[in-house]
């Protein structure tokens, strides 16, 4: 395909040239201006994406329900990626948005190696080298999430991958194919494998926005999760966690004690100065207007009385129920409307381009890696491995931050939790749709591994719980949701529910229908 093209469209657009091809025809060949480790250090500040799919992915979740036609609709991609309907928008917060600036950012990636390599710089900037693999593997990484299905060994040779950018473009219009999702995750872990040890601090005067070698190690964890390589997410989890996991859990006291301020609070979640933050983003979005406590977009949302109170922070869990001296910190600093609740988490900020005239754009920056998601990683992952014991640990020390009682809980209080917890569906056995019925707990149909018994599937309701709860805001239960095969439901004001099947195809968002027109393959319908 005219991947090129694709790469540069945003570009393109804020340069009002007539089009694509006209921009890449005009386009210098800038390598050579990278000659120095200086220069090839200054250009992995691109190889970060400006961009992020937090809120499309939140509003395919079960994280968010239809409040009624009496509402407004923020914008109709709201609404479609709600209904898991192809998405026709082409904001900031779009899949051709995200598409985009991830592949910008991965071209930079690309270019910084191959200047490396020019200046024959792999000893004298190895810590440079590092940090683009991984910003390589990082892109194509938060692309699969999106456009790809959850990865299962027995699944993956069929499924579709993404083009593995390794090179920056010479010609302009190379022909690229998508390849199967082993093919992606195996270029991935290449990638990851040759980064990690490359990775060094020292090079980095705003580390938190960077790839340092806990951010580094965090996202290997991840990726090894979603891999299904679980000696391996707990062996870089480990790296991050030390033997203090504490030193990287948010002081939820601490921000639960500030004043009742939401900005602030925001402000602190998000802090460079906090050890729980590994990676930090800059993105141009409005995410923090839709998911946030803004009287915007009401239509669909995370409901406070049927979602936050019965699946997510006030639901029952490990720690009773809300209102008790135990329950979570978060459970007691939500913010917003019946229609949509939230933690102070993500506040929207505006970047002037001319503040006297109110022009500008729309930013917010986001935690993307993190001590407790790390945490929950590696609980996972124990569990995986049937050392119960050791999960219960991590699940204890997540308990510790983010409650208010400091509880210490066994695998029996699990076990009584969890087990005899209701599942939310009907009489039929099909999900239901956000209502007082419900529970967090919903039916696990993975595919890549089996389930070994009752208490195996409680401790892992639990983590999925805590997850939800740590991750709301950044997209990551829908990875959930794909990586255990949930079937959810959305309710319809004045309709039938939609119903998402355990393996449906759905859970790949459709690709950009200008990416679908230069020639690459549509995710199947």
């Amino acid at each position: 395909m005219k991947i090129r093209n694709i790469i540069y469209m945003a570009v393109g657009t804020v340069m009002t040239l007539t089009s694509c091809d006209d921009f890449l025809d005009k386009m210098p060949d800038n390598r050579t201006e990278i000659n120095s480790i200086e220069k090839v250090t200054k250009l992995l500040v691109s190889a970060y994406p400006e961009s992020n799919f937090n809120y499309l992915c939140e509003m395919a979740s079960d994280n968010a329900m239809d409040n009624g036609a009496t509402y407004t609709i923020g914008e109709r991609q709201q609404q479609e990626a709600y209904l898991w309907e192809k998405i026709t928008g082409t904001g900031n917060d779009s899949p051709r948005s995200f598409w985009n600036n991830t592949y910008i950012a991965i071209a930079a990636a690309n270019q910084a190696l191959a200047s490396i390599d020019e200046m024959n710089g792999r000893e004298t900037m190895k810590a440079q080298r590092g940090e683009a693999l991984m910003c390589r593997a990082w892109g194509h990484f938060q692309l699969a999430n999106v456009f790809c299905m959850a990865y299962a060994p027995e699944t993956a040779n069929t499924y579709l991958g993404l083009p593995y950018a390794v090179e920056p473009e010479t010609t302009v219009k190379p022909e690229y194919t998508r390849g199967t999702l082993a093919e992606l995750y195996a270029n991935m872990e290449k990638d990851i494998e040759e980064g990690l040890p490359l990775i060094d601090d020292q090079i980095y005067t705003v580390p938190k926005y960077h790839f340092t070698r806990a951010a580094a190690y965090a996202f290997a964890a991840r990726f090894y999760l979603y891999y299904q390589k679980w000696d391996k997410v707990i062996e870089c989890a480990n790296k991050v966690l030390g033997s203090n996991p504490g030193k990287v859990m948010r002081d939820w006291q601490a921000i639960y004690n500030m004043a009742a301020d939401f900005t602030s609070r925001c402000n602190e979640y998000v802090s460079s100065k906090s050890a729980a933050n590994l990676l930090l983003q800059t993105a141009t979005s409005q995410m923090p207007f839709w998911l946030g406590p803004y009287n915007i977009g009401t239509r669909y949302g995370h409901n406070a009385t049927y979602i936050c109170n019965i699946e997510t922070y006030r639901a029952g869990g490990l720690w009773g129920e809300y209102g008790k001296s135990n329950d979570l910190y978060m459970a007691n600093s939500c913010w917003g409307i019946e229609q949509k609740i939230c933690y102070s988490k993500y506040r929207q900020d505006m970047q002037y381009v001319d503040k006297v005239n109110g022009i500008g754009y729309p930013e917010v920056v986001t935690v993307m890696l993190s001590g407790p998601e790390t945490l929950l990683c590696r609980a996972e992952a124990y569990v995986h491995l049937n050392q119960y014991d050791k999960a219960v640990e991590d699940i204890n020390t997540w308990m510790q931050y983010n409650c208010r009682a400091k509880l210490n809980i066994a695998l029996e209080d699990v076990e009584n939790i969890y087990i005899d917890m209701d599942y939310s569906e009907d009489a039929e056995g099909k999900p239901m749709p956000a209502s007082a019925n419900n529970t967090p707990k919903k039916r696990l149909n993975p595919a890549g591994f089996t389930i070994n018994d009752e208490t195996q599937e409680a401790l892992f309701h639990c983590i999925l719980h805590m997850r939800r709860c740590e991750t709301m805001q950044d997209g990551l239960r829908w990875q959930d949701i794909k990586r255990f095969g949930i079937e959810i439901a959305h309710n319809r004001a004045g309709q039938t529910p939609v119903y998402l099947q355990k393996d449906d195809p759905r859970k790949a968002f459709q690709l950009p229908d200008d990416v679908i027109s230069a020639g690459l393959e549509a995710n199947p319908r």
